[in-house]
């Protein structure tokens, strides 16, 4: 054997070596951390008894998860909606409790079927300076507001793109409150979170369109770079989400997230 070819064999075999050894050094996944929209009740909001932890219907939607394939899931607060997909694609988190649809997501995150539940993105605005929406074009020449990387549906996202001007800011808090100063005409949000937030905010005269902007599929999504992304845990999750729809689970923790939001209220 030349001297090279030993020297490439050798090369070879000390990377399998690193390869192998690097799995074995992993372990098995002990633990799952999730995180989601910390603005988007009654899915997701931050604990006001312990503000690094999530609750909500999609946090105990988790727990039921974890009860299903064995492992806990931790549901944290991991920043506001953008840093939490930062952190999403850096692997730093494994899972996000709730994520709409977009090509550009799949390049660091894969999603789970069936969907957790299905939401209806509106449009608010002020009752004296009421925009009657009942299609897309109805908001062009208007200032929308949303937050910062949030999708309503591949199709509007590419609309509003070309004919929208929409400011985003980093809260759905500061939306709502620049929307009822007049720095902005419009507010786009889903609807169910926007409604709490307004009611929270004490914010009066805030009106959604009947008309819905989109209506998407809310996923559970599992980071590209979770070191417990394997395709046995994948199966996993995606047999026990299976399971958690046909049994109806979430419209049950729906209705005891409107209640937990509500009692915080009071």
């Amino acid at each position: 054997m030349s001297a090279c070819r030993a020297s490439l064999l050798l090369q070879r075999c000390v990377w399998l070596g690193l390869a192998v050894l690097g799995v074995a050094g992993e372990g098995p996944c002990t633990q799952l951390i999730a995180s989601g929209n910390p603005e988007y009740p009654p899915y997701l909001w931050r604990d006001p008894l312990d503000e690094n932890r999530l609750i909500g219907a999609n946090a105990k939607l988790m727990a039921r998860l974890s009860d299903e394939i064995g492992i806990p899931i931790l549901v944290k607060y991991a920043g506001p909606w953008g840093r939490v997909q930062e952190e999403t694609r850096a692997g730093r988190v494994d899972l996000i409790a709730g994520a709409f649809f977009t090509l550009p997501r799949l390049d660091y995150m894969d999603y789970f079927q069936p969907a957790i539940t299905r939401t209806r993105t509106v449009i608010w605005s002020q009752q004296g300076r009421k925009i009657h929406y009942t299609k897309w074009r109805d908001l062009v020449g208007h200032r929308g507001l949303t937050v910062i990387n949030n999708s309503f549906g591949e199709a509007f996202d590419r609309y509003a793109e070309k004919h929208l001007k929409i400011e985003k800011v980093a809260r759905l808090e500061s939306a709502l409150r620049m929307l009822s100063i007049n720095r902005g005409d419009y507010v786009i949000y889903e609807e169910e979170p926007g409604k709490a937030f307004a009611a929270r905010l004490n914010l009066k005269g805030l009106v959604a369109a009947q008309v819905p902007v989109s209506q998407e599929d809310l996923f559970l999504t599992f980071s590209h770079n979770s070191r417990c992304n394997t395709g046995a845990l994948r199966g996993k999750i995606a047999r026990a989400m299976h399971k958690l729809a046909q049994e109806n689970v979430i419209e049950a923790l729906l209705k005891e997230g409107i209640q937990q939001w509500r009692a915080q209220e009071d």
